[in-house]
């Protein structure tokens, strides 16, 4: 049986306008409003009449379940919780964000220039949300310097920008102008809503997946960690509205909209990298599966069989221990305010666990039994304990790294707000 998809917490009834102008992209912005509604957002769509070209009211109004917006004088539907007068006025007072996807030259340039003469550019003026656009245009449109003059506009109004990408346009020419796919999108709504959200203001530093260590230019030795729950972590923490760095070895990930990513390969790789990425920041969350041991000695070449050889011995040295190093550079400089750690293990899950947060100086201790086959690596749910420094222990039953994720950054946001009112 097919999951119904999750609910995503920052936009869940959160009222969302959809602007849709006319681009042939538009045909986009149905995958857009559907993923919005099925996240748990409030969809109100408001079409231009050329945007009504490329793709009908209908479409719409089947992904979000409410009614389609066209008509400047049409009125606001009741059945929307919307007060019922001119629908710009009752659009525009309910909601959280409006987001103009896409964005032609044409609409762009009556919105820098305040014209207000459809329903969508009135409600643009009447909105007193954020303003999020999305340009998509094809040929030299978009580098023309008259759009990016009200590009610079718009965004000296505090419009928020989502830049398009590049790629082959309908024409066939290519350049720069492709409206991005659903989930760059969302991300960027996500940020637009987040941006208030308690972490707003903080650095958080996130780690995640594997580390890789070399015996041989072609071999190394691995584990299992896939990255999700890092990846998860630093999701919450822009949800959060928290400025966030993702050192992470799981690149084949989607890379969560806003992070900057660091990538990393080996342990040390990935201790150099959060060293220097902590100093200053609020938060680290080591997410990442760090190798205790690697090979002592990598070989140059590709270490080749033998028809005679019985096997191969392969000597061992240890990994440098990065949340040790970490408490050596916090106990002089202070950074980083809240250190979460990660324990996986498969025995004696709390009594080890609980050794490591006080060992290494750590705020939170998030444990997870690795032999679990529903929880832990690979998978998209997990099941942990979160350790604190006073003794408790918050159990996490069986739920989506997602879930996991949000909780944790509530207690993080926790502590710094703790720390600031003691400090």
């Amino acid at each position: 049986m097919t999951m119904a998809p999750e609910k995503i917490t920052l936009l869940e009834n959160k009222r969302i306008l959809l602007g849709v102008t006319g681009s042939i992209a538009a045909y986009k912005t149905v995958d857009l409003a559907s993923k919005l509604n099925q996240a748990g957002a409030l969809v109100d769509v408001i079409m231009t009449e050329a945007a009504q070209q490329f793709v009908t009211p209908l479409a719409f109004q089947s992904v979000t379940g409410r009614a389609v917006y066209t008509d400047l004088w049409q009125p606001a539907s009741a059945g929307n919780g919307l007060p019922t007068h001119i629908a710009h006025v009752g659009l525009g007072e309910g909601a959280d964000l409006l987001v103009i996807a896409p964005a032609t030259a044409h609409t762009l340039a009556k919105l820098a220039q305040g014209l207000a003469d459809n329903l969508l550019t009135v409600t643009a003026l009447a909105a007193r949300c954020p303003l999020m656009i999305a340009p998509a245009m094809d040929g030299g449109m978009y580098m023309h310097p008259a759009t990016q003059a009200n590009l610079q506009t718009l965004q000296g109004r505090g419009v928020l920008l989502v830049e398009p990408e590049e790629g082959r346009f309908a024409s066939g020419l290519v350049g720069k102008g492709r409206l991005p796919e659903t989930p760059t999108l969302i991300g960027h709504v996500r940020r637009a809503l987040g941006g208030t959200g308690r972490l707003a203001g903080r650095r958080v530093v996130v780690t995640a997946g594997g580390t890789a260590e070399a015996l041989d230019p072609v071999r190394y030795i691995t584990n299992r960690s896939s990255g999700k729950q890092g990846y998860a972590l630093a999701q919450a923490a822009l949800d959060a509205g928290a400025t966030v760095t993702l050192i992470t070895s799981a690149q084949h990930l989607p890379a969560p909209t806003g992070a900057h990513i660091v990538p990393v390969d080996s342990a040390r790789s990935l201790r150099d990298a959060v060293l220097h990425a902590v100093q200053g920041a609020d938060v680290l969350l080591m997410a990442a599966a760090v190798a205790d041991f690697r090979p002592a000695q990598v070989a140059e070449q590709k270490i080749k069989k033998q028809d005679n050889d019985t096997g191969i011995t392969l000597e061992l040295t240890r990994n440098p221990d990065i949340l040790l190093d970490v408490k050596a550079q916090r106990t002089t400089d202070g950074w980083p305010r809240v250190v979460v750690g990660f324990a996986a293990e498969s025995e004696n899950l709390l009594a080890n666990a609980r050794d490591k947060l006080q060992r290494k100086g750590l705020d939170l201790m998030v444990a997870n039994d690795i032999s679990a086959a529903d929880a832990g690596f690979s998978v998209d749910t997990n099941r942990v304990t979160v350790l604190d420094v006073q003794g408790g222990q918050q159990p996490l039953e069986l739920m989506s790294k997602t879930r996991v994720s949000e909780l944790i950054i509530e207690r993080v946001a926790a502590l710094l707000t703790d720390q600031t009112e003691t400090s």
